[in-house]
């Protein structure tokens, strides 16, 4: 995005604040808490064609040879893309652990702007993370509730990943905030015990780690390694623990590591998924934000700047609002995504002292937002595509992120 078109971003935002912007938001957060009252915590998903055994066969064989796979695959591309409410014939709604430490963290913003009416919803968010923890685990940990077919083989429903795990710390952190109850404390440690623990990482280079994705794998994914750093840094800092301050420093430093010179960063640098996309660009900056305002890093404040620009540059379009993908490594059906909505609205506030176009960016995806994507029911479009526009929420994907952008855009700040 040029820097005129900023400037023409800032202004749009300005005068959209007139109308005002933010009662909007508010207005349709709350629609938002009505629609999920009536429809409950479950939902269907974005990968319920891949989570079936059909669609787990299928993409396990395109994974293997893709030009034999790609005639298993296709109908179910194809199926998403058209009748995507056709998902229902495969998979029943299900509840996710990541959704709900959205919603809880939502809710508990809701309540501190509000008042305390809304505890009680944050509480039932908080009460089904306790029940839905991963069983086995010795720790505190969460995952997907779904068989994932990965390019590396079938993680059963239940792995613990490091990318879910984080938000039901920060959960139990808003809880605690709220409550100041000890056993929320005490699960925030047990939880960092598992990042410790139960992820493992490699050297790739003196004092440089990458994270693994979860307990069954080595990876070097580089979102997983910025969200395993941030939890170790904020959890060393609160409890005291030099060892976890020492590991997140040596994965954050393989984020930093990871960052190419234009400043985005590939999905992976273990030779696959090597595509650069929106959301899991706003993730690696917004836990490299938030690891750097507890560390004080400054490499890991120039990574920010570096890969912000990028995000602007090539993740934005002339009109301000969010591209799909700056880089694909196969035919992409998305034009617009709400995920990449939500992850710009949250990471513009959270550099917003940080970059002073950030405020705008997030201004203007949440005008555009409020205009196009709020539905009347007062649940969000999931994605507009190719074939036309999917409505179906998914809870995951990114009802719940949505909901708590908006309140956080009401509140001001990011927490």
């Amino acid at each position: 995005m040029s820097t005129a078109t900023l400037a023409s971003t800032a202004d749009a935002a300005r005068r959209r604040e007139r109308v005002p912007l933010l009662t909007e938001a508010l207005r349709a957060a709350l629609a938002h808490t009505a629609w999920l009252g009536a429809n409950g915590p479950t939902s269907w998903d974005q990968y319920d064609f891949w989570a079936n055994p059909l669609g787990r066969r299928a993409k396990a064989t395109y994974y293997r040879h893709k030009w034999l796979g790609l005639p298993g695959v296709a109908p179910f591309v194809v199926l998403d893309g058209v009748v995507p409410s056709s998902r229902r014939l495969f998979r029943d709604r299900q509840r996710f652990p990541i959704a709900d430490a959205h919603y809880a963290m939502g809710f508990f913003a809701l309540a501190a702007a509000l008042g305390p009416d809304w505890l009680r919803r944050a509480d039932a968010f908080i009460e089904a993370l306790v029940r839905d923890r991963c069983a086995g685990e010795a720790e505190f940990c969460w995952g997907y509730p779904f068989d994932w077919e990965t390019c590396f083989g079938t993680w059963p429903a239940g792995t613990p990943l490091i990318t879910t795990t984080p938000y039901a710390y920060e959960a139990f952190e808003a809880a605690h905030e709220a409550a100041g109850e000890p056993q929320h404390l005490a699960i925030m440690e047990s939880i960092a015990r598992f990042a410790q623990t139960r992820i493992g990482s490699a050297e790739v280079a003196p004092g440089i780690k990458a994270s693994a994705y979860s307990p069954l794998d080595r990876r070097r994914v580089v979102n997983a390694s910025a969200y395993r750093g941030f939890l170790l840094a904020a959890a060393g800092s609160r409890f005291g623990r030099a060892e976890w301050l020492a590991e997140a420093r040596a994965t954050l430093a393989f984020v930093v590591w990871s960052q190419q010179p234009d400043g985005s960063w590939l999905y992976a640098m273990d030779g696959k998924d090597a595509f650069v996309d929106n959301f899991h660009t706003c993730f690696v900056l917004k836990n490299l934000f938030k690891a750097w305002r507890v560390l004080g890093d400054e490499e890991l404040r120039a990574a920010i700047v570096r890969g912000y620009a990028f995000y602007k540059s090539h993740l934005l379009d002339d009109r301000g609002l969010p591209v799909p993908f700056a880089r694909a490594q196969r035919l992409t059906l998305q034009r617009r995504e709400l995920y990449d909505y939500a992850e710009g609205i949250n990471l513009g506030l959270l550099l917003a002292d940080v970059d002073r176009e950030a405020s705008a960016i997030a201004m203007a995806l949440l005008a555009d937002v409020l205009e196009r994507w709020v539905l009347a029911d007062g649940h969000f479009a999931t994605r507009e595509t190719v074939f036309g526009r999917n409505t179906i929420p998914y809870h995951r994907w990114a009802q719940a992120q949505t909901f708590r952008a908006l309140v956080c855009a009401v509140r001001g700040r990011m927490d």
